[in-house]
Parts: structure tokens; C-alpha cells; sequence
């Protein structure tokens, strides 16, 4: 990757470029949409705004940026508490006048899906989450948030109301220019096969949740 250097400077990446790829209507149980396809000169993936109404020059935005999980979004998974989140996100937005859910294609928190499942299978030998991610190698969070930065930028959002509970997310947007006015929350009760992972995520990575049952986990 190519850096813009100078004696006084600091060497930062170069700021992603974004580019909307495709769009069209997206009627869903859960509103009507419009979904983006953006496409950028990062990491070869396909990323989606999921916007609802115009959200050009908006302001106070409610927004969630989704990091992907084929098996909570898709297969239903238990483990973790990702389809609930997405699904809670949107049904939100759907029912919103302006609202924006970018769905970034981040697998296991960056690592991917073969190594997701990887460490899937070292929870399962007793190690926690943020443990089976550095046995394979990795920090315990890999993901970046310029390229959703950039897409909010070329949607025209000014500010936003970020739907999450992970304070980093909020810290890495703020980092990348964008302004959160605020956090939203996503309650997300407990299942048998995830509250040792929820657990962790407030103990471990400093999610803000209410885990008074986790004495239990």
C-alpha cells in the first residue's frame, strides 16, 4: 500500500476509496430498503448499505455497522448473539423514516471463516473467545472501519446515532472523521449455548452489558 509521507507527517494509510457498485429497491419482512453494493481499493470485498429513506446531508443518523456472520445471519447459529443483533438493528430502521445498517464483510471479527471455526473448536476445549483467537495467531479484534467510514461519506451522512454496544466501534468510527452523537444500545437477552461468549465480550473486550446473570456462565 502506498503511503503520503513528509518530514512532519505522520505515515497513516491512504484513506479508502469507495465506489457504489450497484443499488436497487429492497423490499424485506423487515421494511423497505434501498441496498448499495459498494465496491473499494482495500480488501477485494463487496460491502452493503442497507439505507432506508434519504439519508443524504442527514444528521443524528440511526446507523449500525454489522460485521458479518454467516453462521448466526444465515444458519441461525446460538453461539453468538449476531442474528439478533442484525435483525433488531433493521427492524428499527425499517420502521424509520431515514435509517442506515451497513453490512461490512467481516468475518470472525476479521479473521474469516475457516479460522472463525478454528477457534470455534478451541471454545470448545475450554478456551473463551478472545483466548482461541490468540492461540491461532490473531488479536482478539481484527476489524477496521475506514472503508465504513468512506461508505457513510459517500451516502452524504453527516452524523450518527450508532446502534452497538462495543465501545471500540464507536472509538475506530470516531478515529476515521465520523461523528457519533451518540451510542443506541442492542439488548440482546442470553441463550444457553452464548452467555459464556456474551460474558466475554463485556468482561474481556468491554461491551456495555447488563450481565448480572453472567455469575451463572
Amino acid at each position: 500500500m502506498n503511503l503520503k509521507v513528509s518530514p512532519t507527517e505522520t505515515v497513516t494509510p491512504e484513506r479508502p476509496i469507495v465506489e457504489i457498485a450497484s443499488v436497487a429497491d429492497l423490499p424485506s419482512r423487515f421494511g423497505h430498503f434501498k441496498v448499495y453494493v459498494f465496491s473499494n481499493n482495500q480488501d477485494d470485498k463487496e460491502h452493503l448499505a442497507m439505507v432506508r429513506g434519504d439519508v443524504a446531508e442527514s444528521r443524528d443518523l440511526v446507523t449500525r455497522v454489522h460485521s458479518e456472520c454467516l453462521t448466526g445471519d444465515v444458519l441461525g447459529s446460538l453461539r453468538c448473539d449476531c442474528r439478533e443483533q442484525l435483525e433488531q438493528s433493521l427492524t428499527m430502521v425499517g420502521g424509520l423514516k431515514r435509517g442506515l445498517v451497513l453490512y461490512m464483510r467481516q468475518e470472525g471479527r476479521g479473521i474469516g471463516l475457516t479460522n472463525k471455526i478454528k477457534a470455534y473448536g478451541l471454545q470448545e476445549s475450554g478456551l473463551d473467545t478472545v483466548e482461541a483467537n490468540l492461540a491461532l495467531g490473531f488479536a482478539d479484534d481484527l476489524r477496521q472501519y475506514g472503508i465504513a467510514a468512506a461508505m457513510l461519506e459517500k451516502l452524504g451522512v453527516e452524523s450518527i446515532r450508532l446502534l452497538t454496544n462495543n465501545p471500540d466501534k464507536v472509538q475506530k468510527l470516531t478515529a476515521e472523521g465520523i461523528v457519533v452523537s451518540e451510542r443506541l444500545p442492542l439488548a440482546i437477552p442470553p441463550n444457553a449455548y452464548n452467555r459464556r461468549y456474551l460474558a466475554t465480550k463485556a468482561r474481556r473486550s468491554g461491551h456495555l452489558l447488563d450481565i448480572d446473570w453472567a455469575e451463572t456462565a
